[in-house]
């Protein structure tokens, strides 16, 4: 058999030093994700974080309204159905929360929250096959709506934030525009790596999935057939963050599953004149 010369990359002979060592394969996808930095530890600090926050933020926002407020005519008795007083507290809220996220990252992690999160923003062509998988996405989880509708309440409380076209505008770009990153982040970027490493992949994608669809529950008044809905839309999400290990995907195909939905809303209520149409 014919011995391979030493120039040849895959011959290494044991007695010559300081010879390459060939990389190692890349990892598996389980083993990625038992190699994360980010753990339960972090989860459960950014819940408790996210609940201050909320604190926080509506102390601030009554203080301004009792400043202000009545002046203007608005009725602090409506304060928690009034979308002008409940998107700049959220908004207040998530600030406080991403700040956070990227203290735990430094602190705990000694990296960028980017890093820590496995953030991996696509570019071009993937950036925009992500937004429209969401709106692919978000035209199925109608048409499943549609036909969940007789399982569903008549009136949903978050149709009570849609009081004026302005609030419709306004809960649409806080839509499109920043609840799909900030949660995101926590459930994809936080939650489900820090869980698939004690359950594995499957268990995290479907544990994921509830919490993501449980965090709206109230605005959907708990009822099956919607949150059903955003179960398997919460599974769809972070089956593409196990796939793609890109949270910024994620956040892309949020972003164009919520406009998908938001424009839909828009023509049916003739540009939120006519809620009654929804």
């Amino acid at each position: 058999m014919a011995v391979p010369p030493p120039t040849d990359p895959g011959f290494l002979d044991p007695q010559l030093p300081d010879q390459p060592v060939p990389p190692p394969p890349p990892l598996a996808t389980a083993e990625v994700i038992q190699h994360s930095d980010v753990d339960l530890i972090d989860v459960v600090l950014i819940v408790i974080a996210a609940l201050a926050s909320t604190v926080i933020a509506a102390v601030l926002a009554i203080i301004v309204v009792e400043l202000l407020g009545h002046a203007r005519g608005f009725n602090p008795a409506q304060m928690t159905t009034n979308a002008f007083f409940v998107v700049p507290t959220q908004f207040v809220s998530y600030i406080i929360v991403v700040g956070f996220m990227a203290f735990l990252a430094s602190v705990r992690h000694n990296q960028s929250l980017g890093r820590a999160v496995r953030w991996n923003l696509p570019v071009g062509k993937l950036a925009l096959a992500a937004m429209g998988a969401g709106a692919a996405l978000g035209v199925c989880s109608d048409l499943a709506s549609v036909a969940l509708q007789r399982w569903t309440p008549k009136s949903l409380p978050i149709e009570e934030y849609f009081k004026t076209p302005g609030s419709g505008y306004l809960l649409a770009a806080f839509g499109v525009l920043v609840a799909p990153l900030v949660e995101e982040l926590f459930f994809r970027g936080f939650l489900y790596p820090a869980l698939a490493r004690w359950t594995g992949s499957f268990a995290s994608i479907l544990i994921t999935a509830a919490a993501f669809a449980s965090l709206h529950g109230a605005q959907l008044a708990y009822s099956w057939a919607p949150l059903l809905v955003l179960f398997v839309v919460g599974a769809v999400l972070t089956t593409i963050r196990a796939r793609t290990r890109s949270v910024a995907t994620c956040v892309l195909v949020h972003m164009g599953y919520n406009l998908l939905l938001f424009v839909i809303l828009f023509i049916s209520t003739g540009g939120f004149h006519h809620m009654e149409r929804a």
